[in-house]
């Protein structure tokens, strides 16, 4: 590969990087409301809805992972 596609993919793996952090930042902010559903109230649906979107989020906090560890190999 050369120079300039390498810098491409580093300007790509730089906004990838922006966005999992916040990403990262939605996924505390949603596991802190979960965390704070009274106990009465979770086996609710609101329960239930906060806790996929912790494990949606995360699934693509991980899939953000996974292209920047692909695109870091490519750039090798």
């Amino acid at each position: 590969m050369n120079v300039l596609r390498r810098k491409r993919l580093a300007r790509i793996s730089d906004q990838l990087e922006i966005l999992k952090a916040e990403l990262e930042d939605l996924l505390q902010d949603e596991e802190e409301a979960r965390d704070n559903i009274p106990e009465g109230l979770q086996e609710s649906p609101i329960y239930e809805k906060a806790d996929k979107a912790c494990d949606n989020l995360q699934d693509a906090i991980d899939s953000l992972e996974e292209a920047l560890s692909s695109i870091e190999e490519a750039r090798d």
